[in-house]
């Protein structure tokens, strides 16, 4: 299940990727609100693994050249992390709410991959609605091409 979610997390990081590449050309600032959200909860959901409260806010402002300077430290960290955890490890976090949760290790990993890929959804349609073509950043388009 690791090397599952590994190939995930590698296709993540492709996505965030080619959705950086696309947006120099089309710069649309919901877009890149959206963007900076999955940067942002990406790293709120490697502090909850490695057990600390995050300190961050989930609806950052960032600009694309911050977009893109955490890409490469993300892709690190969870290189670092998937390997190391027990998926069935329970986590206990508070989410952007207050509210108190619990879930196993391997449910977080499946839903920060599922979070990303629903948030450039978005960012296509943004991009799609202000008349740009939006990248591709489809799993099988990232496996055809032999992106991972």
């Amino acid at each position: 299940m690791n090397e599952y979610l590994r190939r995930l997390f590698l296709y993540d990081d492709w996505a965030n990727r080619e959705e950086v590449a696309h947006l120099k050309n089309a710069p649309n600032p919901a877009a890149l609100r959206l963007f900076a959200h999955i940067v942002r909860a990406e790293w709120v959901w490697l502090t909850r693994i490695g057990g600390t409260e995050p300190r961050m806010a989930v609806w950052p402002s960032l600009d694309l050249g911050q977009i893109e300077a955490e890409l490469p430290k993300l892709h690190a960290e969870w290189s670092r992390v998937i390997p190391s955890t027990d998926l069935a490890s329970v986590i206990r976090y508070r989410n952007s709410k207050g509210e108190e949760w619990s879930s196993n290790a391997g449910d977080i990993l499946t839903h920060v991959a599922m979070h990303g890929a629903y948030h450039r959804g978005q960012i296509a349609t943004v991009v799609r609605g202000a008349g740009h073509v939006p990248a591709s950043t489809d799993f099988i388009h990232c496996t055809r091409i032999g992106a991972i």
